[in-house]
């Protein structure tokens, strides 16, 4: 049965009618909700409890649903009004219900008076958060995709990031092999997995678009004996790799600068290119361009590795209705506003023929949402586990952005929402051939493990 405090509390009755509404009585919930006094009702069903729920403040419901839409629901959360102890991507996963119900308004008027029966007062003084600040001057910036979109999300700090990412500051999608193996070596299998894909040999020219801390130019260098130029538009980013190049010694085989793609020099070109986690940034009407720029910076014969996220929902369509109701419930803006000012998701589809339309030949792609998944659940793993040291670092506010950013992320991979695609594209010679074999047998004849274990092997004594 449920634990009840102060049941004369008129303002705890109507936010215990409030939740009751939204999602259901006890028995039919999987979470227990813990109220600002220390009220608790416990889950009735006969699994236990996901998660807690923890209403916080005495106005936090009120704050929460007025205006109903997925934003105010994320700033009840980021403020602390709301609170979710335990698994996250479990509570994420309730809001579409919640949505649904808003979005219905039938459901509305009958809420419409629980919700203004809800306590108020209370209010924290909530002043302009870093987010919302640096969002809105991106949004007014005149070039899409540039420097200060990419040091809004990657600014935050090195040292925050090292708190829950592999040692190598790998911040993409890993591939995991088993499911069973660490993230260290689930990042380490990606970046061998993408060298095998481009069929990397020694003396090849590498770029890598977005190359964040240079990762996969160390592994490419040091590994496949290439000469890597990795560019971001971090200067972070930029200069804890540079560093761990000369720590590493790889000083004469590869580098990390901070330039724009749209910038390198004319008539600059490469054997192979990668893009890891880039095309997000790139609006959908700019896409055939940016990967117009990879075809004139590639040589004939040479090949160019497009790794990014991709929408299944909007592949699928959605009728006026649906999209005119998204829109006034605010999906996605969280992440607009919080997260990635300029990332917007398109589909696979898109992605492939904007490819296409520079001349590059698509040759192979691979799906790897479950993998993203697992990926992300390793971070935040790592994130909670080290809480107190990133808000020592970042505060409250911007641990709690990044704990449910990933968690939403985990959720819409884990749903089939979103996907991950690794699209391997080709610059056709002239007479139409192209330097692949014909089969993807050589990808996966040299076993994987004795190799990595060579490579952190190097990267520990380093």
């Amino acid at each position: 049965m449920p634990i009840m405090q102060n049941p004369a509390d008129a303002g705890l009755v109507a936010a215990r009618d409030v939740v009751r509404a939204l999602f259901g009585p006890p028995a039919e919930r999987p979470f227990d909700v813990r109220y600002w006094e220390g009220a608790e009702e416990r889950t009735e069903g006969a699994e236990p409890a996901r998660f807690t729920l923890v209403v916080a403040r005495r106005g936090a419901l009120r704050r929460m649903l007025l205006p109903p839409n997925e934003l105010s629901i994320v700033d009840a959360y980021i403020s602390g009004d709301l609170d979710v102890e335990g698994d996250l991507e479990s509570a994420v996963a309730l809001g579409d219900a919640v949505g649904r119900r808003l979005r219905d308004p039938r459901a509305i008027r009958a809420l419409a008076t629980k919700i203004f029966a809800l306590p108020a007062g209370d209010h924290p003084e909530i002043h302009k958060t870093r987010f919302q600040r640096v969002s809105d001057s991106v949004t007014r910036r005149r070039r899409r995709g540039d420097a200060q979109a990419i040091e809004f999300h990657y600014g935050v700090s090195n040292e925050f990031y090292a708190l829950w990412l592999d040692p190598m500051m790998l911040y993409t999608c890993a591939y995991f092999r088993t499911g069973d193996e660490s993230i260290e070596l689930a990042q380490l299998n990606k970046l061998e997995h993408i060298c095998r894909k481009l069929r990397l040999k020694r003396g090849d020219r590498l770029l890598d678009i977005g190359c964040g801390w240079g990762g996969l130019v160390r592994y490419a260098a040091r590994n496949y004996g290439v000469e890597a130029l990795g560019i971001t538009l971090s200067e972070s980013q930029a200069s804890w790799g540079r560093e761990r190049i000369r720590m590493e010694g790889l000083s004469g085989q590869c580098r990390v600068e901070v330039r724009d793609y749209r910038d390198l020099p004319a008539g600059e070109q490469y054997d192979r290119i990668t893009s890891v986690g880039v095309t997000e940034h790139v609006p959908a009407d700019e896409q055939p361009a940016y990967f117009a720029r990879a075809h004139s910076l590639l040589r004939p014969g040479g090949l160019f590795l497009n790794h990014c996220e991709v929408s299944v929902d909007q592949a699928r369509g959605e009728p006026i209705a649906s999209r005119l109701a998204a829109r006034i419930w605010k999906r996605g803006e969280f992440i607009q506003r919080y997260v990635f000012p300029d990332a917007r998701l398109v589909p696979a589809a898109h992605v492939i023929s904007s490819a296409e339309q520079s001349g590059l030949e698509l040759r192979d792609v691979e799906g790897l949402r479950e993998h993203y998944t697992l990926t992300l659940r390793h971070w935040i793993r790592e994130l909670e586990k080290n809480r107190d040291a990133a808000i020592e670092l970042v505060g409250e506010r911007t641990y709690r952005v990044w704990r449910l950013y990933m968690s939403a992320g985990a959720e819409r991979f884990h749903s089939a929402k979103l996907n991950i695609i690794q699209t391997l594209l080709s610059k056709p010679h002239e007479d139409g051939t192209a330097e692949l074999p014909w089969t993807r047998e050589d990808i996966y004849s040299a076993p994987y493990p004795s190799e990595l274990e060579k490579t952190l092997e190097l990267r520990t004594s380093a």
